[in-house]
């Protein structure tokens, strides 16, 4: 029995792992791996223990209210505040969600030889449709299990067949800065310590309550796929350090990426990780576009419910749009990625506030408000999250 609810609350988790690791992350952990060997592996220690910690306070924040989250702050701070974060997440999702197609696209289409515009196309189709089962949340739910169990899958059997240096790994635990690693650095802590991603988790163990038949015994293991994230960041970038480092290979396309599979899987490595790489991107792009309706509907006043038609419209909204930019420019514009980081800057400092300060609030959380522990380790991750703000700030504006 305790076996099956534990398996029936680890959803929540599994979603915001798969949708955290995208293509972005794969190929920013095996450029880490490839450039720099296992000498930052602990900066996903760091990485996930950050996302761990607003990830259950999210969690917590979701068992304890009956509210959505946006509504929350809507009557803590007033509705322009809740419009504002959740448009800007919305523009965001839909600035990215071209990046997640492209990579669908890229990855189905070198695999088969064909035009990736066509699968951009079909993909986004397959995502529109999911929809409209009709309990979205589960169809996602095991989609998004299925997609990271094929991830660990091919990178776990090529670090059983690499066998890496032990005493390395364990060194790569070390904190050290190596020469031209702090760009790499920031990006990495960036898209692991996902604020959004730990936001838009309230509104996923909220789903999971109400459609559970056995809500009484619903428990939080939402950290379970945040350990996965870590797990599968440090699998990519030891699969790398140990067979793209040593050769000294520069990573600057999928096909030198996929490389680091070629010890255990041959010539069917570039195979293998394009279907990973569909995978992390596929996740991304049903995950994302969740995000982004889900919110953009919850902030102009049409509910976050999975289930309803106006949620599932501001979803397919994301979708399409990011489908339409994807076909129309081939790949992410420069100037939708500038957009996009523009909007991060500002609008993740205020949720990850925003969060703390609920998580905080004696009224609302009841038992299950920040311990001392929580209101220490959380207030470290909002001066990260605003030091992230000013690098962007300074990288965008000021350089």
């Amino acid at each position: 029995m305790k076996s099956n609810n534990f398996l029936r609350n680890l959803g929540p988790g599994i979603i915001v792992a798969a949708l955290v690791f995208g293509p972005s992350k794969i190929t920013i952990t095996s450029k880490l791996g490839a450039g720099y060997g296992f000498d930052l592996l602990w900066i996903i220690i760091i990485a996930v223990f950050f996302m761990a910690v607003f990830t259950a306070m999210a969690a917590r924040i979701g068992l304890s209210i009956n509210k959505s989250l946006l509504s929350t702050i809507s009557e803590k701070w007033g509705r322009t505040i809740s419009i504002i974060v959740g448009v800007g997440i919305f523009l965001v999702c839909t600035s990215f969600q071209a990046g997640n197609s492209v990579g669908a696209g890229i990855a189905l289409g070198e695999l088969t030889r064909t035009n990736k515009e066509i699968w951009i196309i079909l993909i986004n189709l397959i995502g529109v449709a999911l929809l409209f089962f009709k309990s979205f949340y589960k169809v996602l739910e095991r989609l998004m299990i299925f997609l990271i169990s094929l991830m660990l899958f091919a990178f776990l059997i090529t670090i059983i067949m690499i066998k890496p240096y032990l005493s390395g790994v364990i060194g790569g635990f070390i904190p050290s800065v190596p020469n031209g690693s702090t760009g790499l650095i920031i990006a990495f802590i960036a898209s692991c310590f996902s604020i959004v991603g730990a936001f838009y988790t309230t509104y996923l163990v909220q789903e999971r309550k109400r459609i559970s038949k056995f809500p009484h015994e619903y428990k939080d293991n939402s950290l379970t796929g945040i350990l996965l994230l870590g797990i599968l960041s440090a699998i990519v970038m030891i699969v790398a350090g140990s067979v793209l480092f040593p050769q000294g290979i520069k990573l600057t396309t999928a096909t030198d990426m996929s490389m680091a599979l070629k010890p255990a899987f041959g010539n069917y490595a570039a195979v293998l990780f394009l279907i990973g790489l569909f995978a992390a991107s596929f996740s991304s792009i049903v995950g994302n576009a969740s995000i982004g309706g889900t919110l953009f509907g919850d902030a102009l006043g049409a509910g976050s419910d999975f289930s309803s038609p106006k949620t599932r419209l501001f979803i397919s909204i994301v979708m399409i749009t990011g489908a339409a930019i994807a076909i129309l420019f081939g790949h992410l514009p420069l100037e939708l990625i500038v957009l996009a980081q523009s909007i991060t800057i500002f609008i993740v400092p205020i949720i990850g506030i925003a969060m703390y300060l609920i998580a905080n609030d004696k009224k609302l959380m009841g038992n299950n408000r920040n311990n001392m522990f929580f209101r220490i380790s959380g207030f470290l991750g909002l001066i990260v999250v605003i030091g992230l703000a000013v690098i962007n700030f300074k990288n965008l504006f000021l350089n």
